[in-house]
């Protein structure tokens, strides 16, 4: 098979119009958005447990001792701290429900729609959770239970519709580069909103939450009447007849199982003269049918296991600089960056590397293997900030970069595979098994992070953490087997051709 040469690369850069470069911003900043929020309520915990613990009003005159003691609402900081691991656990299974409701859900409306209303009605929320609760002085954990659980239905609306948007414009050449590069949305969101909560925490916490909520919700706006959710709406062609054109020599796909032959044909037929007929009529693929495509389950159960530790990083890292080092809450906030510019760099030389591949599986395995010992190095960190600051953005390259293209790159080749090929509301249905899936893993996991350290200490969450990164490479490593023999044949294919 013949490889794509730079002039038919060339030819690819050349389709894309500013368009794309506008969906690109457009998405790519509602995803930061919706993250930057999440990132607000991790950045305050050390804020959110004096407040509800009597050592606020111990030191202070804010309200009368009687007033304080009738709505208090935990008698320690320690009951403080499980209590928002377990807000973090209701968010994070919501959000994983929800993910799943709104990949299908996504596939059958509009996704701008779909996406502009779960911004600003979850920009709401966070208002109404940690700002109008202070102003009040309404301190009660059911009601914040109940406003964690909507939280993560509306923010599970974000993720399948942007990557189905972005699926919808970019095709699968690249695709392992570009979605590296756009996947850092989540990253340059958390370091949005450790920037916007440290600027605004000596005024109190829930300024925090109102500044991140106002801007989310002035993002959803700009969605709704600014984002094309695909080329088709004004007139260009769409993604699979790009694909088509170049697949005869181009390269196989990425995404491989048993049973499935290297070469295919695309699902459209070619009209005399060599033009593209009519597609077929494109139909919403089911939920079981989803599930049933080659590797939607082992990089779901995978994701279970690595966004398990990412976002076990993303939740609990400054409080966990806060605690151990006895660093500064805002200080904590901004140097809890550095995992983020890792996973951002990670991302999009990992991606890259697998778009020169032609292979997924092999990158992030060697990635994941890595990073074992990253976390044990960074478990080991001594009191210095710029030490720790290195070691967290090592970290955070190779956990936070394999999250990030599981999530996006990966997740586009598998709703965009050749089973699926004419139905592009593949998209958003598989987005959400693989998301939702590790959506439940995290959501375990954060319980189990506030349940390990208050028993048996810090050192301990890092022995958790290399075990799940060593239960992702358990998960993935048929497909590196697989891909790793294909990637053989293919370079014994050219010494048995001369």
């Amino acid at each position: 098979m013949a490889r794509p040469d730079r002039s038919r690369r060339g030819t690819l850069l050349s389709r894309f119009s500013h368009h794309h470069v506008v969906v690109f911003l457009l998405t790519f900043f509602s995803y930061s958005l919706l993250h930057a929020s999440r990132k607000t309520f991790s950045n305050v915990k050390v804020s959110i447990s004096k407040q509800w613990t009597p050592t606020a009003f111990n030191k202070s005159a804010e309200l009368p001792a009687e007033l304080w003691s009738s709505n208090h609402l935990f008698p320690d900081a320690e009951g403080a701290t499980l209590f928002l691991g377990t807000l973090d656990t209701i968010f994070l299974f919501s959000y994983a429900v929800g993910l799943f409701i709104s990949g299908i859900v996504g596939d059958r409306l509009n996704l701008r729609c779909v996406l502009s209303f779960g911004m600003c009605s979850s920009a709401l929320v966070v208002f109404v959770f940690g700002t109008v609760t202070e102003w009040l002085h309404f301190y009660n954990k059911w009601f914040y239970c109940a406003l964690w659980v909507i939280n993560g239905l509306l923010q599970s609306t974000g993720w399948p519709c942007v990557v189905a948007v972005m699926g919808n414009w970019f095709g699968k050449a690249g695709r392992g580069v570009i979605f590296g590069l756009w996947s850092a949305c989540a990253s340059v969101g958390n370091i949005l909103g450790a920037c916007l909560a440290s600027s605004v925490l000596q005024y109190g916490y829930e300024y925090a939450f109102l500044v991140t909520a106002s801007v989310q919700f002035a993002g959803g706006v700009v969605i709704f009447f600014g984002l094309l959710v695909s080329p088709e709406e004004i007139g260009l062609p769409g993604v699979e007849a790009k694909d088509g054109s170049l697949e005869e020599d181009s390269h196989q796909p990425l995404i491989t199982g048993a049973g499935i032959e290297d070469d295919y044909e695309p699902n459209y037929s070619v009209q005399a003269g060599g033009a593209p007929a009519e597609p077929h009529e494109v139909k919403a693929i089911s939920f079981s049918q989803a599930c049933c495509l080659p590797g939607v389950i082992p990089y779901s159960l995978a994701y279970a296991c690595l966004k398990l530790v990412n976002y076990s990083f993303f939740f609990w890292l400054p409080f966990y600089l806060s605690k151990n080092f006895k660093w500064k809450e805002a200080e904590a906030d901004q140097l809890s960056i550095w995992y983020d510019v890792g996973g951002i760099i990670g991302g999009t030389l990992q991606g890259f590397i697998s778009d020169l591949l032609q292979k997924r599986a092999p990158v992030l395995a060697l990635s994941l293997l890595l990073a074992t010992g990253a976390l044990v190095g960074y478990s080991r960190s001594p009191d210095s900030k710029s030490i720790n600051a290195l070691l967290m953005a090592v970290t955070g390259f190779f956990i936070g970069g394999p999250s990030n293209m599981i999530s996006s790159a990966i997740s586009a080749d598998l709703g965009r595979q050749e089973q699926v090929r004419g139905s592009s509301e593949a998209l958003a249905t598989v987005t959400g098994i693989v998301d939702g899936t590790g959506s439940i893993g995290a959501a375990a996991g954060q319980y189990l992070v506030s349940l390990i350290q208050d028993k048996l200490g810090w050192m301990w969450v890092f022995y958790f953490f290399i075990l799940m990164t060593s239960c992702t490479i358990v998960f993935i490593l048929p497909l590196v087997v697989r891909e790793v023999g294909h990637l053989v044949r293919r370079r014994r294919a050219p010494v048995l051709n001369e």
